[in-house]
């Protein structure tokens, strides 16, 4: 359900619109608000399992009209986040919603959950929790990185793959009613979607927290958490490094949100280096120049390589271009992480990838230290246990 973000007023007359938080606090009400246009200031805070983690504020006018009582409220919501402490979050969408306090927040508690993974005792941190993987397009990573993780926490798994053929999707379900029935099963739903725009949409029908596991070519914030995780693991730092993006620009929902979280960092230099077809969309080109990033293409990738920090390659995504083969063919192929890139790259430069790779990385880099790509995938796994113990139950 969607909760307005800015001052908005509403007149309620007999039953309330407060979202499920708020309906539960309603026995907690001032009684004493009985006589016409009596107000009072009321503070409602939704406890961590809740989706809408935020405080309301409001101002309640009541007088009698007709028969009806009748309410008028001024609303207002904040996040809860307090600077260098605590905060919660209630859904996970975009890169844009993190700050760099609560990705260090959020980073922290995945190094926590390094060491529970490594120790021998089973965690119940959230037993008698459930979370249904509703995922509409393929997946094996993200699901299954997130389904250990929520086991690994002491949760259970509700699942579903390629929803989009074998669930009520086929018959014509629309998003909102999948979102409505399935949260009536789980306490958080991680879902993947082929339309960019979706795990949006499904975040402001849902009741429960709604994690976006990737929206087509639209975004894939978990991903980028993991990725901006690995690169402070790798290199040590992420003030100060410059980055290549390469492959598909255009399709790649992992390098958009990426680049989002990129722009959160200081004296961050990133080079785009694809195919013309391909290349990166002018939002984010906006974006990172706005937030005074500095960005660079280029069609050198040798070059570009030995000046990098991080050379972050992806695949060309066959499925983005449809019948269109000719144009997937003219594309793939043009940007190859071989022993030769290797020999012209930094000592402590690192290679990542989203992975499933093709062709564009071949197997004879793996053995090299500087090929961090499995290593950035086992750090999925660290992140989504964080993840879903922020979400599931806060601090």
């Amino acid at each position: 359900m969607a909760i307005p973000s800015s001052l908005t007023s509403a007149t309620l007359c007999g039953a309330s619109v407060f979202p499920k938080a708020a309906l539960a606090c309603s026995s907690d009400f001032p009684s004493n608000l009985s006589s016409p246009f009596e107000s009072s200031k009321i503070c409602l805070t939704s406890f961590p399992a809740s989706k809408k983690n935020a405080t309301w504020n409001l101002t309640r006018y009541v007088a009698p009209i007709q028969g009806f009582r009748c309410h008028a409220m001024q609303v207002e919501t904040r996040e809860c986040f307090t600077a260098g402490k605590k905060f919660q979050l209630s859904d996970v969408i975009e890169g844009q919603q993190f700050d760099r306090e609560m990705l260090s927040a959020i980073f922290d508690v995945a190094r926590e959950m390094e060491k529970i993974e490594k120790s021998s005792t089973q965690s119940e941190i959230l037993k008698g929790y459930l979370m249904a993987t509703l995922f509409y397009e393929p997946s094996t990573r993200t699901r299954l990185s997130f389904e250990s993780a929520m086991k690994r926490l002491g949760g259970e798994v509700l699942t579903t793959e390629n929803a989009r053929e074998f669930s009520s999707a086929a018959k014509g379900e629309t998003l909102e009613d999948t979102i409505r029935t399935v949260e009536g099963y789980t306490d958080i739903i991680v879902m993947r979607h082929f339309e960019s725009g979706a795990a949006r949409k499904a975040a402001a029908t849902a009741n429960i927290p709604v994690i976006n596991a990737g929206d087509g070519p639209g975004e894939h914030p978990t991903q980028a958490l993991l990725d901006v995780y690995t690169i402070q693991s790798e290199i040590g730092k992420l003030d100060g490094i410059s980055v290549a993006l390469v492959g598909d620009l255009a399709n790649g929902r992992t390098v958009r949100s990426l680049a989002y979280l990129l722009a959160k960092f200081n004296d961050v230099k990133i080079y785009f280096v694809s195919p013309e077809i391909v290349k990166m969309k002018d939002d984010i080109k906006e974006y990172l120049t706005s937030n005074g990033v500095e960005w660079e293409e280029s069609s050198n990738l040798m070059e570009v390589a030995s000046k990098c920090d991080v050379v972050y390659q992806t695949r060309i995504q066959r499925e983005r271009f449809g019948e269109r083969l000719d144009l997937y063919e003219a594309a793939r192929g043009k940007y190859i992480v071989d022993k030769d890139l290797l020999g012209v790259m930094q000592k402590k430069a690192i290679i990542m990838h989203p992975l499933p790779r093709l062709d564009e990385i071949t197997a004879d880099v793996d053995a090299d230290p500087r090929a961090a790509y499995f290593r950035q995938a086992k750090n999925g796994l660290f992140i989504r246990m964080a993840l879903l113990k922020l979400l599931l139950i806060g601090w």
